[in-house]
């Protein structure tokens, strides 16, 4: 699955499944990324997108919004709905972790109905965010965050089948905030982390590529401390406002 340095294997990658719905009447966003997939720092483009992933209870839906510069998950939300909220959760997460500059972040997503909704799009006007999104019938605009996704079922889950929706979201919670963001290198990143990335960019510092001590968890419940989602906090397993 994941942890331990070199405990991966290989592993046949199976078949995207599309989950956009983008047949609707909602205002549709430009391209505006255009497929530059290589901002010049962080927080000048995120892209958003979701999957959703099989469990022994049903469907169990996940969002995520990754920064394109250090290949960090930022923000992310799961839910037993694939409705607009998933994708704000993500979003409200994302911005209560990094300090945007107002006016200077793209967003980037498919032109599902979530993104393309009315309170989707007052969200990211509140915050000066400008609106991107792909062609239709595109997958290759939206390729980052397609190749998480494959990623994720790949290294971890492929290893989940038959669990609940409960043990699948802690799973993702420890894959994203303990193993993809703090110790998976990317070749992408001159086999760095995401962390470790951003620590060299924005500090100067040398990185260690594999950290010895527990990964950073800027996000917190809605009590204010760290912690795991919980099946009751399915809709926004991690809470924040903005």
């Amino acid at each position: 699955m994941f942890g331990a340095k070199g405990s991966l294997q290989a592993k046949r990658r199976k078949p995207y499944k599309i989950t956009t719905k983008s047949d609707h009447k909602l205002p549709v966003a430009p391209n505006h990324l255009d497929r530059n997939f290589q901002p010049a720092g962080p927080d000048l483009a995120w892209v958003g997108d979701l999957t959703y992933i099989m469990t022994s209870e049903g469907w169990l839906y996940l969002a995520i919004v990754l920064d394109l510069f250090s290949r960090k998950v930022v923000g992310w939300a799961m839910s037993a709905r694939a409705d607009r909220k998933l994708v704000m959760d993500a979003l409200c997460m994302a911005l209560g972790r990094r300090d945007i500059a107002a006016g200077l972040l793209l967003l980037h997503s498919d032109r599902g109905c979530q993104y393309a909704s009315d309170d989707f799009r007052k969200l990211l006007d509140g915050k000066r965010i400008t609106p991107s999104m792909s062609r239709r019938a595109n997958c290759w605009d939206n390729a980052v965050a397609e190749s998480f996704f494959a990623t994720l079922e790949t290294e971890l889950l492929d290893e989940l089948a038959g669990q609940g929706r409960e043990a699948v979201t802690q799973a993702v919670f420890e894959y994203i905030e303990a193993y993809y963001n703090p110790v998976r290198l990317h070749s992408t990143l001159g086999y760095l982390t995401p962390c470790a990335f951003e620590a060299k960019a924005l500090v100067g510092a040398e990185p260690l590529p594999w950290p010895t001590n527990l990964p950073e968890t800027p996000c917190a419940t809605s009590d204010g401390s760290p912690g795991a989602p919980s099946e009751a906090g399915l809709g926004h397993s991690l809470v924040f406002s903005c």
